[in-house]
C-alpha cells in the first residue's frame, strides 16, 4: 500500500512540475507529507496553537506575521486533525458530562436566538466567525486533554503567549504608542485590532495570569521554571495595571486572593492585608488619572454612569425579549432603542452578566449561571478526591505518581482561580461569548474527568489489595 502511494505521489509531483516548473513548488510538495504527519501526530498542540493565535491575537501584536495567515492555517489544520482522529483513526475518546449538557443547552439557546435576532446578519456573522470556533475548540480541548503533561503544556503555552503580549503592551506604554485617554495602553489600535481596546487587552492578559501564579506554586516543576513563572505573572500584572481597567484589576486581585487564601494560614491577617493593599493598587494603577472615571470627575464618574445606562438598557432588552434576547452581538446595535440616556453614540455593555442577559434573555442567563455553578461544584468535588489520592500516594511512596498529582492539584488551583477571576472581573469586562471562559470550562471538565478516573482506579486497586 505504501509502495503504490509513493508512486502515485511521485507521479503527482511530476505532473505539477510539468505545468509549474518551479523548484520551490516541488520542494514544498516533498516537505508537505512530513508536515502532515507531524500535524496529525500532535492534534493537542495544533488546537492550542489555534486558540492562542485566535485569542491572544499574536499576529496583531506582531503585524509582520499577518501576511502568513497563521490563524487560518491553524484553523484548517485543527479541523483536519480533529476529523481524522474522530472518524478515521478514532484515537480521540469522546465522553459526555453534566457540564457539557449545560454548555450544549446554552449553545442551543444562542443558535435559536440567531433566528430571532433584531439584526440577523450581525448575529450570524459573529456566530460563524467566532462563536462556533470557540465551541468546537472547547470540545476538542475537553477530549484531547488526557494526562498531566497536557495540562502542564497548556499552562506553559498560555503563560508564554500572555507574557509576549504583555511585553508589547509595556513597550507601548513606555513609548507612548496607541494610548487611549493619554494614559491607557493598547496594542494595534491603528490597525483595528481587538487589543486596541484597553478593556479587551486587560481581558487577554488576565486569562494567563492564574496559570502563571499556579506554576510558581507548583511542586512538580523545576525551581528555575517556578521563578520564571513568577516573573511572567508580575509582567502580566504590570501590563494589566497599564490598561487601567477596573475589571482587570479586580481579576488580578481575585487570583492573588485565592492563592493567598490557600497558602496563608491566618485568614484575619490576610483579609486585613487585602483591605490595605486594594486602594494602594488602584492608586498605583492610575485609575484617578483616567479622563473617564478619574478623580477629576465629581460624584459618580462618567465611566460608571455609562455602565449604569448600558446595564439599564440590557435589562430593557431582556424584558422585551425574555426567552431569546436581542441576539448574539446585537447589544451595541440596539443600544439607541433601549437606553434611557442618549449621548449621540452607541455603547458596549461592559459586563458579562448583563451582556448575556441582553443577548440571550433571562433563560440564557439562567442556563449560563447553571453551567458556572455546575463547574464550581464539580471542580470542588474533584479537588477533594485529589487530596485523598495525594494522601494515598504519599503512603505508598511513589515519587513519580506523587509529582504528577502535585501538577494536577496546582492546575486545579489555576482553573479555579481563573473561574473566580472570570466571575469577579465579569462585572466590568464583556466575556460571555469570548475565549477565556470556554477554555477554562473545557480544561475544568477534562481535569475533573481525569481525577475521577484516577480516583476510581485507585479505589478498585485498594479493594483488590484488601
Amino acid at each position: 500500500m505504501v509502495y503504490y502511494t509513493s508512486i502515485t505521489y511521485s507521479l503527482l509531483v511530476g505532473l505539477i512540475w510539468f505545468f509549474m516548473p518551479s523548484p520551490i513548488v516541488v520542494i514544498a510538495l516533498f516537505i508537505a507529507p512530513l508536515i502532515v504527519v507531524k500535524v496529525v501526530k500532535y492534534p493537542y498542540v495544533i488546537c492550542l496553537g489555534f486558540i492562542i493565535f485566535s485569542f491572544f491575537r499574536i499576529h496583531e501584536a506582531f503585524p509582520v506575521l499577518s501576511p502568513l495567515h497563521i490563524p487560518q492555517l491553524l484553523a484548517l489544520s485543527s479541523l483536519g486533525v480533529l476529523g481524522w482522529h474522530l472518524f478515521v483513526s478514532k484515537q480521540i475518546e469522546c465522553y459526555w458530562t453534566t457540564q457539557l449538557s449545560w454548555f450544549a443547552s446554552f449553545f442551543g439557546l444562542v443558535v435559536i436566538g440567531l433566528m430571532f435576532a433584531s439584526n440577523k446578519a450581525e448575529a450570524i456573522g459573529t456566530f460563524s466567525a467566532t462563536y462556533i470556533k470557540i465551541a468546537i475548540m472547547a470540545l476538542a480541548i475537553v477530549w484531547l486533554s488526557r494526562k498531566p503533561e497536557d495540562f502542564l503544556l497548556a499552562s506553559r503555552l498560555f503563560l508564554i503567549a500572555g507574557v509576549t503580549v504583555a511585553l508589547v503592551a509595556l513597550n507601548n506604554k513606555a513609548n507612548g504608542i496607541g494610548l487611549v485617554e493619554g494614559t491607557r495602553v493598547t496594542i494595534g489600535r491603528d490597525i483595528g485590532s481587538i487589543l486596541g481596546d484597553p478593556n479587551d487587552l486587560s481581558l487577554v492578559l488576565l486569562f494567563p495570569s492564574s496559570f502563571g501564579l499556579s506554576l510558581f506554586f507548583s511542586q512538580g516543576i523545576s525551581k528555575l521554571e517556578r521563578l520564571l513563572s513568577l516573573i511572567g505573572f508580575i509582567t502580566l500584572a504590570s501590563a494589566i495595571i497599564a490598561t487601567q481597567s477596573r475589571g482587570g484589576l479586580l481579576g488580578i486581585m481575585a487570583i492573588c486572593g485565592y492563592f493567598a487564601w490557600i497558602k496563608v494560614k491566618s485568614k484575619i491577617l490576610l483579609i486585613s492585608a487585602v483591605g490595605m493593599l486594594l486602594p494602594i493598587l488602584f492608586v498605583a494603577a492610575g485609575i484617578s488619572d483616567r479622563s473617564s472615571g478619574g478623580a477629576a470627575e465629581d460624584g459618580i464618574d462618567e465611566s460608571a454612569m455609562g455602565r449604569i445606562y448600558a446595564w439599564g438598557a440590557a435589562i430593557k432588552m431582556a424584558v422585551s425579549n425574555p426567552l431569546t434576547g436581542v441576539g448574539l452581538d446585537n447589544f451595541y446595535i440596539n443600544y439607541y432603542y433601549f437606553s434611557s440616556h442618549w449621548d449621540g453614540k452607541n455603547h458596549a455593555v461592559h459586563s458579562t452578566w448583563f451582556g448575556i442577559l441582553a443577548e440571550t434573555g433571562f433563560l440564557g442567563l439562567g442556563v449560563f449561571i447553571g453551567l458556572l455553578v455546575s463547574l464550581f461544584k464539580k471542580l470542588r468535588k474533584s479537588q477533594q478526591q485529589l487530596e485523598l489520592l495525594i494522601l494515598m500516594c504519599q503512603s505508598s511512596g511513589s515519587k513519580q505518581e506523587n509529582k504528577a498529582l502535585n501538577v494536577i492539584q496546582t492546575f486545579s488551583f489555576s482553573v479555579f482561580a481563573g473561574l473566580l477571576s472570570f466571575m469577579i472581573s465579569g462585572t466590568f469586562l464583556t466575556q460571555g461569548f469570548t475565549w477565556p471562559f470556554y477554555i477554562l470550562m473545557a480544561l475544568t471538565i477534562s481535569l475533573c474527568h481525569y481525577i475521577e478516573e484516577q480516583y476510581l482506579k485507585s479505589n478498585i486497586d485498594q479493594n483488590q489489595s484488601n
